[in-house]
């Protein structure tokens, strides 16, 4: 269902999907294993439990449940958790330990969805705990829903477990047109794939900048690093961190940087955290994030990683970013946004200076217009409850 603008669930038409069945009210899972989909699964879950036809499940899973697990404690603060999926260990990461980690989720997401019995079970993005809840669903006979599938971006194994996700899902709500056409040329049904938008910008216009005192609190940064590991050794991604610490040092400006996510390499970038010196967070809530990126912008100031977050919710936000490396590498850049392809210190000086200097004026973005949630939650109300042609899949060509 791919047209020139946003897809809007009255353009569906009910026959495309067979005849619907009686009228009743949809169980539907979402499943959040970390901080970075959480915060854009959030306006999802809340626009599924505002529908009457609609009724929400939310299992927390993997990294959520790693101590000291504060990301459970945003999810529970939210929205009441129906169960909880184990999946990493604390302090054991790596590659092998992943692999160890998608097989206990699967097995005990299986063990979920057998209890909660959902209609429908969503899942976005690209990590072991989505690829998990989705082999659990499609295997388990349930209906898989798949939120920012078709984009690009190399990560460690992400696009390899996105598309993969891809072709277990039943149904697709993609982010941008071009992500939305790449889910076809994989040979996926038109009718299955739905043009939405990013739900990452949906909740932007309710954060406020951060106030003035927040924002001391945090250093005033004008720099805030948000670097993930990109599959190398843990003292390969410590040696890339440090050098990046002595960038933002010898750039001169107040920063503040912000711990990664639970893949393997954590540990190196970490270590080179601690031992900067600089302002630290492990965590730092949704709103208090966007926040911080708000005032970031005020200042002139700049994002420097590679997180999914400098080239979606910065574009929105109007927030110069300096990507490193090729964690995203594919995915559709906007012009806030300066590349560099190493953590080499000078180019990173550099990168930084330009970055601050660019006009950001009238900056435009492919990600949607902020009602992504209501767009998917009409969908699923529209759609009602999985059909047997829905759950049958068949490459298209």
């Amino acid at each position: 269902m791919i047209g020139d603008g946003w897809d809007d669930a009255a353009s569906v038409r009910p026959g495309e999907y067979e005849e619907a069945t009686e009228a009743r009210v949809l169980r539907v899972c979402c499943v959040t294993g970390s901080r970075a989909e959480f915060g854009l699964l959030r306006p999802v879950m809340l626009a599924i439990s505002r529908r009457p036809e609609l009724e929400l499940a939310v299992v927390a899973a993997g990294s959520h449940l790693v101590l000291p697990a504060q990301t459970f404690r945003d999810v529970k603060q939210s929205f009441a958790i129906a169960d909880i999926v184990p999946m990493q260990v604390a302090g054991r990461t790596g590659q092998g330990e992943d692999v160890q980690s998608l097989a206990r989720g699967v097995a005990r997401f299986g063990r979920a969805f057998e209890a909660l019995r959902p209609d429908w079970v969503v899942v976005l993005g690209d990590r072991i705990e989505a690829l998990a809840a989705g082999l659990a669903a499609s295997i388990g006979g349930q209906g898989l829903m798949h939120i920012h599938g078709g984009d690009r971006a190399e990560g460690i194994s992400d696009e390899a477990i996105r598309h993969s996700l891809s072709k277990l899902a039943h149904i697709h709500f993609a982010a941008t047109p071009a992500s939305a056409q790449r889910l076809v040329q994989m040979g996926e049904d038109s009718w299955r794939v739905h043009l939405v938008g990013s739900p990452a910008i949906d909740e932007l216009p309710a954060c406020e900048p951060l106030s003035d005192e927040a924002f001391a609190e945090l250093g005033s940064p004008e720099v805030v690093m948000l670097m993930h590991p990109v599959g190398r050794s843990a003292e390969q991604e410590e040696a890339g961190a440090s050098a990046i610490v002595s960038a933002i040092r010898g750039s001169g400006a107040r920063a503040l940087l912000l711990e990664p996510n639970l893949d393997p390499g954590r540990d190196g970038i970490c270590r080179a955290i601690a031992q900067s010196g600089l302002p630290a967070r492990t965590h730092l809530p949704r709103g208090t994030f966007v926040g911080l990126l708000r005032r970031v912008s005020q200042i002139r100031g700049c994002l420097v990683g590679n997180s999914s977050a400098g080239l979606i919710e910065c574009a929105a936000l109007g927030v110069p970013v300096v990507d490193i490396g090729p964690r995203q590498s594919g995915r559709e850049v906007g012009p806030n946004v300066v590349h560099v392809g190493t953590e080499e210190e000078h180019a990173l000086v550099s990168a930084m200076a330009r970055a601050r200097g660019l006009s950001l004026v009238g900056l435009a973005h492919p990600y949607g217009d902020g009602r992504t949630g209501e767009r998917i939650a009409a969908h699923i109300a529209q759609l009602g409850g999985p059909k047997p042609r829905m759950l049958r899949k068949r490459c298209a060509y």
